[in-house]
């Protein structure tokens, strides 16, 4: 979904997506969307769903559909991913336009969702936010975050997820069932990270009023574009619910913090000249939402050890040899990192 070429006619098939069968689908569902014989490409970068890029030649669509292999419970469901981007498409918030939901695992061997394809740049890494220099960064990643505040200010009755999720004690249950994940795809020792939930869970925060929440909100999972560098779609909702707001503004934060993991899989952009500080990013949210943002420090830990627990379980599907893609091998080593960094967040709130 970034500004590179189409795949080409003669491409070969992905693993996970048959051009013919999704074609004989759409065919079906909606006749005459399709223009000719598809082809699609795999995008890189995405370490859960599978995200493709596909034509016909003379239209794009995005496919999402679940990974190969090993998927821990709730994780990968298609049909809610496909119900947010519905329900926010009206509003202000970019998102692409839905265009269909395959619940038939027939098709493609699994639940998938169709959705328009969008011009932008998903931006990964420092190196790549470079050439718009300090000035342009500094205004995509403040960009991003007045997203994040519209996402937050939308009404979920008014968009139809009223019952998008059940926010009352929230915070416990993401706990929970984060513990849960991390036990699914357990598998070696990892020190610290038991001790780093039992304290999440002994310092809870009382959560404002629920939003819609995104999950996994960061630069790379939206697209950039147009002549001012704004927000255009943002992507990858398959851990949104509603719930506590937070919770994202706590993983833009991580997500804000120079790693300093030369040549890693897992990067920020925070080193990026002109990137906002984290400081920066909490003042900017908090002074659009008005929203209380003094326990910070705990929402940023919990994000450090959600990203652990993911990373551990994509780690997991890697020894078992259901990983599609480059970087896999290295996930592994990165899991201690982001534990050690929820321990030290935990024990140190922020100031002011």
């Amino acid at each position: 979904m970034s500004s590179v070429p189409p795949p080409g006619p003669q491409a070969a098939a992905p693993p996970g997506l048959d051009p013919e069968r999704l074609r004989g689908h759409l065919d079906g569902v909606l006749p005459g969307l399709v223009a000719g014989p598809l082809s699609a490409r795999l995008i890189e970068g995405g370490r859960s769903n599978l995200t493709y890029d596909v034509t016909d030649g003379r239209s794009r669509w995005v496919v999402r559909r679940p990974p190969l292999g090993h998927v821990l419970a709730t994780a990968h469901d298609m049909k809610r991913e496909f119900r947010v981007i519905s329900g926010l498409h009206p509003t202000a918030v970019p998102v692409p336009a839905p265009v269909l939901l395959c619940e038939d695992d027939s098709v493609l061997g699994a639940p998938f969702y169709v959705m328009e394809f969008v011009e932008g740049t998903p931006y990964r890494t420092a190196e790549e936010l470079a050439p718009l220099g300090p000035e342009r960064t500094r205004a995509a990643v403040f960009g991003l975050v007045d997203t994040l505040v519209e996402l937050h200010a939308v009404d979920p009755v008014a968009a139809g997820l009223g019952d998008f999720g059940r926010p009352e004690g929230f915070l416990d249950r993401q706990l929970r069932r984060w513990g849960k994940q991390l036990d699914a795809s357990r598998n070696r020792e990892l020190p610290g990270i038991d001790a780093l939930h039992a304290a999440l869970g002994e310092a809870l925060p009382a959560s404002p009023a629920a939003t819609v929440v995104h999950g996994d909100y960061r630069l790379d999972n939206v697209l950039i574009g147009g002549p001012d560098d704004t927000t255009r779609a943002i992507l990858d909702w398959e851990m949104s619910t509603l719930g506590d707001p937070l919770t994202d503004l706590g993983l833009l934060v991580m997500y804000g913090t120079k790693l300093d993991l030369p040549a890693s899989p897992v990067s920020t952009t925070a080193s990026a000249a002109g990137h906002p500080t984290t400081d920066e990013i909490v003042a900017r949210y908090a002074q659009a939402s008005g929203r209380d943002v003094s326990a910070v420090h705990w929402y940023t830990a919990f994000a450090w050890f959600k990203l652990a627990v993911i990373l551990e379980g994509i780690h997991y599907r890697y020894t078992l040899g259901q990983t599609v893609g480059a970087g896999f091998d290295r996930i592994g080593e990165l899991v201690p990192v982001f534990i050690q960094h929820g321990l030290t967040t935990l024990t140190t709130p922020r100031k002011g």
